[in-house]
């Protein structure tokens, strides 16, 4: 019986160590800058969730949710001829804060985050650096970082290629506040 309470307890100052911090309401952008056309969409349902114990994070963000583009035909183009939203919807990242970090303290500080970023139905191992804000119990992350469309299995025709850059810059910001 003692075992076990000593079990018991441990268990529970762990859990009790541990944070989870979620949002629902994240930014994401893009930018594809190519030759002849500029394009920017974004969109203000990225989805995340940190772990301060084990420092796991996960991110996502339905690809359907993107808005801006230069056109609507434009956006549609994106979700049905290069992102094929109806067979791969989601995008994520999943992977683990490679750097110790005090989330019990207010500063600001950059880390790298390595993991499994899936975007069309690829997955591709990642590092992603990414600047930690905490302040007030809250944690605030702002990462830029680059995906070279053919990674991820992105066709992009010949005849709009001077039109969609071969490499986009994603831009992702979200404050997590602590799960209740």
């Amino acid at each position: 019986m003692l075992r076990y309470s000593f079990f018991i307890l441990v268990f529970l100052s762990q859990v009790m160590l541990s944070q989870v911090f979620t949002c629902s309401d994240g930014i994401t952008k893009f930018t594809s800058e190519a030759p002849l056309e500029l394009i920017k969409a974004q969109s203000y349902k990225t989805k995340g969730v940190l772990d301060s114990k084990t420092k796991n994070v996960a991110f996502s963000i339905d690809m359907e949710s993107f808005q801006g583009f230069n056109s609507g035909l434009q956006r549609e183009h994106f979700q049905e001829n290069y992102m094929e939203t109806t067979k791969f919807p989601i995008a994520y990242f999943k992977g683990k804060i490679i750097e110790d970090i005090d989330f019990s303290k207010n500063g600001t500080t950059n880390v790298r985050a390595k993991g499994i970023f899936t975007i069309h139905g690829v997955d591709k191992e990642r590092i992603i650096k990414v600047k930690i804000t905490i302040k007030d119990k809250q944690i605030e992350i702002d990462s830029t970082f680059e995906i070279p469309l053919e990674d991820h299995n992105i066709k992009v025709p010949k005849i709009v290629n001077q039109k969609i850059a071969s490499v986009i810059s994603v831009q992702s910001i979200a404050t997590l506040k602590p799960k209740s």
